[in-house]
């Protein structure tokens, strides 16, 4: 503090104040003589304390150190001795949210972590305001309900032992604020507003914190008109350290979510603001005006609905209102198709506002509809869905989508969200409809607010990719991912639903499609008929394609339990025996058994079936709370390789109760789950998501992009995309070209590979059906996508890399981007890949040194162009799966014959030989005509001849044969890349 900063005195202290304190205390007060110097202050009997005034560290003197530097040394020092270092450019304002974000009221939220300042005067500010936080937080909301749980989570902070901490503020079941703050001394301190916030309006609510003083305010629509302002002030000292933990805005495994949008989020993390000092204005103005107007018809047309319920509750009065009393039309009520009563009270204006509501529901069948009227809206939603989506399996399903729209627009506003998914893919792909990326985004947005699957997985992938005018946000991706994540696994234990096992199934693979069947199909009766004879493998696998829909056969959990049953109950085979007694243990279709079921899983564990070994250790844990006794089998089963047994044992972590080990361990946990998640597990995975993304743990450093990468994971595995899928494909395999080009749009826009492969093939075998329907470039747009995938086939790189080469529709040549898709699909071990790569050398492009790099080539020992041909070319041989000769090989043979062929012609000895006889030649030649002109008589005189005048000289040239002939160029086969 006294010097600056020279050779030897590198990082002198830079302070802004020194205060020195004095105080008095008693020699023996039976009190710790090591207690810390803050609680010694508190007992003086006398103290006080001064300023000292500090020097700037420019306006400090040099020290003499009395020490002479080497020359070197001296000059180098000098060179900067006197240059001022710049303070890094920051500042406190932190953009949390620029894009709404839908809130589906569960139990997953945006996670964001704040890094200390790199700004050494912000840093020492905010840890000087640690027991006195000065900060505003400034954030828009769009409420559709009020919390339905005790508290909904808004906006809060995560300390490192997981409690909540400064500031936490959440939503009330009646509508109230409750602004939670964690307090010096340990404790929690909560104050609840006395204003409720508007339902159904964009607001902004703006909280600032000044030391013991929060004032709230809340400002309507864009305007911000004042709603209310509530100033509380406490006498309390607040502990406040916002990079000690994370913030999560939405829900979390501690609490729910709202239901609702939020809109931009910014927190001012130094200052404590005035609303009129604010800056943070509704960006994505006309979306938030587009879900604000969504919602207003939505509530006309749930109203329409709900009272067409109510009509229907008395359906058979208002059917006797409708028709007279004889015999004939009493048969007809009873055994004819049921009446539909079409005298509904509503006024002509609003008929003419929702014309397929009024035909929807003119058309519906009353007895149908539930008698609770609170579930009655969303049922009349998946009848008009179903309804609506019949017409789009017709064999011209995709012509009809334009005049489905209006049903599946009100289908969206009685809750039936799949409705809300197949709006948003129309819109963003133009599939027979005008392309509209707002009405996309607004339904997208919609369908995840509503829960829907595809539609938060449609979001997830898009900020995780940043396409489609959606930014690029990992945090905000995460949030969208895990809560489907979470849901899978739920999801493959819940035997309802239009479910399927998510197939890794590639329309271009004749050898998968060969195996797919149906239950009248030949593999399936192979199959069906191998298990009746007791082949436990054929029982196994039949019983696995019924419980899960695997390979084309439709869900049949009844049926599937009877041949696991068979097959336990006949074989000894350990597999079968496990699968029954699971089944057993849970009363999966079947009533559950504990007894019989720890009779089979002992059985099967005495086997050696590392499954059966964890199954007794669930079962302990389970059933016998016996702990010691489930880690021992676990233990055991781990040591054979069984990743739940990972997973079971970092739950006893996680729990604490971990035989021998007092307390939760975290760290340890992790590591269970990590080791889980690399065998596969679902919530292993999930687990080890949650640690990247809030970085917590040290051994799991925050890294958002990996959280988004294992929640996509599992998220992709849910088995109701599966059914989409699963549709798509069945509709392929039978020729139902529409169907197909529907299910698999809807399937590649929620991002999964297989289906984005799967569709550009489609477009590309069907190029009349894309360009007529399709209002994207359907081969460029999905092989596209596909590349940017983790698990990238080969062949999407080969086809982007010529689609790069030749340019595609309205996009141009590209060789640098062709040569880095080429250079993909060699590194993944695709022959084609090099093969293409030295095609484009031979045409005399220049391959750039990062992807020799990239593929491993040494440009120091390959440093021409012949030398990196014969390296590529012996690759691609060896990469090649053909046993006789492979284009590789040939192209390999030509090279190395044309460069012997080179290298005779420009040997030495050729060149000496060649001029030896070449003067031969020549000396002979002289020597010939001398010898033939020294031969011939002397010449005569010429007569003339009488027709000199007609006669023509002969042409010492043919002439050619056509002039367009010789304005040809040559043309040559030069070597292209092939896809």
């Amino acid at each position: 503090m006294v010097y600056r900063d020279d050779y030897f005195i590198r990082h002198s202290i830079s302070v802004s104040a020194v205060i020195v304190r004095a105080w008095i205390t008693h020699k023996y007060s039976g009190r710790d003589w090591n207690v810390k110097w803050e609680e010694n202050l508190l007992h003086a009997v006398a103290k006080n304390y001064t300023l000292l005034q500090t020097i700037p560290p420019f306006e400090r003197p040099f020290k003499d150190h009395q020490v002479c530097l080497e020359w070197n040394m001296g000059y180098i020092w000098n060179l900067r001795a006197n240059r001022i270092p710049q303070c890094p450019l920051e500042n406190d304002v932190v953009a949390l949210l620029g894009f709404p974000y839908a809130s589906s009221g569960e139990n997953t939220g945006i996670v964001k972590k704040f890094p200390r300042f790199r700004n050494r005067e912000l840093e020492a500010t905010r840890r000087q305001r640690m027991d006195y936080p000065v900060f505003t937080v400034s954030l828009w909301l769009y409420l559709l309900h009020y919390c339905k749980a005790n508290l909904c989570g808004i906006l809060y902070f995560v300390d490192s032992n997981e409690m909540y901490g400064t500031p936490s503020v959440f939503l009330t079941e009646e509508g109230y604020l409750h602004i939670q703050m964690h307090l010096v001394k340990g404790e929690d301190l909560a104050v609840k507003t006395k204003f409720i916030i508007p339902l159904k309006e964009w607001f902004r609510l703006d909280i600032s914190f000044n030391g013991g003083q929060i004032v709230v305010t809340t400002s309507i629509g864009q305007d911000l008109k004042s709603y209310h302002n509530q100033t509380i002030s406490f006498r309390e000292d607040f502990h406040y350290n916002d990079t000690a933990g994370y913030f999560i805005i939405g829900g979390s495994r501690y609490v729910a979510g709202i239901e609702g949008f939020f809109g931009p989020l910014k927190y001012y993390r130094l200052r404590s603001l005035h609303p009129a000092q604010i800056f943070n204005p509704l960006r994505e103005k006309q979306l938030a005006e587009q879900i604000k107007l969504y919602y207003e018809r939505c509530a006309e047309v749930q109203e329409i609905v709900s009272a067409y319920a109510s009509a229907a509750k008395h359906g058979g009065e208002r059917q006797e209102a409708c028709h007279l009393h004889n015999s004939y039309l009493d048969l007809q009520r009873r055994y004819g198709r049921p009446s539909m009563c079409r005298a509904f009270p509503w006024e002509k204006e609003l008929k003419d506002k929702h014309p397929s509501l009024f035909q929807a529901l003119l058309e519906m069948d009353l007895l149908t509809v539930p008698r609770n009227q609170n579930e009655s809206v969303s049922e009349i939603g998946g009848k008009i869905f179903e309804k609506a989506v019949k017409r789009l399996s017709s064999v011209d399903g995709l012509h009809q989508i334009s005049s489905i729209v209006p049903f599946l627009m009100d289908s969206s506003c009685c809750g039936y969200h799949k409705a809300s998914y197949y709006l948003a893919v129309f819109y963003e792909t133009g599939l027979n409809v005008p392309r509209d990326q707002l009405q996309g985004m607004l339904y997208s947005l919609v369908g995840g607010q509503g829960s829907e699957r595809l539609s938060s997985m449609n979001l997830g992938y898009k900020h995780y990719q940043g396409i489609d005018n959606y930014p690029l946000d990992w945090e905000l991706s995460y949030a969208y991912y895990s809560n489907i994540a979470t849901k899978t696994p739920l999801d493959q234990h819940t035997l309802q639903g239009d479910q399927a096992y998510v197939e890794t199934i590639r329309l271009k693979d004749d050898e998968i499609l060969k195996v797919q069947t149906k239950e009248d199909g030949d593999v399936f009766m192979w199959l069906k008929h191998e298990a009746t004879r007791g082949n436990a493998a054929a029982q196994q696998r039949l019983a696995q394609m019924l419980f899960w829909g695997q390979q084309g056969v439709a869900k049949n959990p009844e049926a599937a339990i009877e041949w696991y049953a068979k097959g336990a109950l006949e074989t000894e085979d350990p597999a079968l025996i496990y699968d029954y007694a699971i089944v057993l243990f849970k009363g999966q279709g079947v009533k559950k058994n504990r007894r019989l079921a720890l009779e089979l899983m002992k059985k099967a564990a005495s086997k050696g079936l590392h499954q059966a070994v964890n199954g007794l250790g669930w079962y302990y844990h389970k059933f016998k709370k016996n702990y010691a006794k489930a880690a021992k089998y676990w233990l055991k089963a781990e040591e054979m390789g069984n990743p739940d047994a990972s997973y079971n044992l970092g739950v006893l972590h996680l729990d604490g109760i971990f035989p021998g080990v007092p307390g939760r361990n975290q760290t340890l946990a992790g590591e269970y789950f990590h080791k889980a998640a690399q065998g596969g597990h679902m919530e292993g995975t999930l687990w080890c998501s949650l640690y990247y993304i809030t970085g917590n743990l040290e051994t799991f450093p925050r890294d958002p992009e990996k959280a988004v990468v294992w929640a996509k994971h599992v998220a992709e595995k849910n088995g109701y995309l599966g059914h989409v899928i699963r549709k798509g494909l069945n509709a392929y395999l039978e020729g139902s070209w529409h169907e197909a080009l529907l299910y698999y749009v809807l399937a590649a826009e929620t991002g999964i590979e297989v289906s984005q492969t799967n569709l550009a093939h489609i477009c590309e075998e069907r190029p009349d059906l894309a360009r007529r329907y399709l209002g994207v470039n359907c081969v460029w747009r999905y092989y596209n996508f596909s590349v940017f995938q983790i698990d990238a086939p080969s062949f999407a790189y080969l086809k982007m890399g010529d689609l790069y080469y030749y340019g595609h529709q309205n996009q141009s040549q590209d060789l640098e981007l062709s040569v880095q898709m080429y250079a993909q699909a060699a590194l993944d071990g695709d022959s084609q890949g090099f093969f293409n790569l030295a095609l484009l050398i031979e045409e005399g492009t220049i391959i750039p040194h990062h992807i020799l790099d990239f593929l491993e080539i040494d440009s120091t020992l390959h440093s021409n162009n012949i030398s990196i041909l014969q390296e590529l070319y012996e690759r691609c041989w060896s990469h090649s799966n053909e046993e006789s000769f492979s284009p590789c090989s040939l192209a390999w043979l030509y090279l190395h014959l044309r460069l012997l062929w080179g290298a005779i012609l420009h040997s030495a000895l050729i060149y000496f030989l060649g001029t030896f006889l070449l003067s031969i030649l020549i000396a002979w030649t002289v020597q010939y005509f001398q010898s033939v002109s020294a031969s011939d008589p002397p010449p005569r005189p010429s007569q003339a001849s009488p027709d000199t005048a007609t006669s023509t000289a002969s042409p010492a040239v043919t002439p050619a044969a056509d002039a367009s002939d010789q304005d040809q160029p040559t043309v040559t086969n030069n070597p292209e890349p092939r896809g």
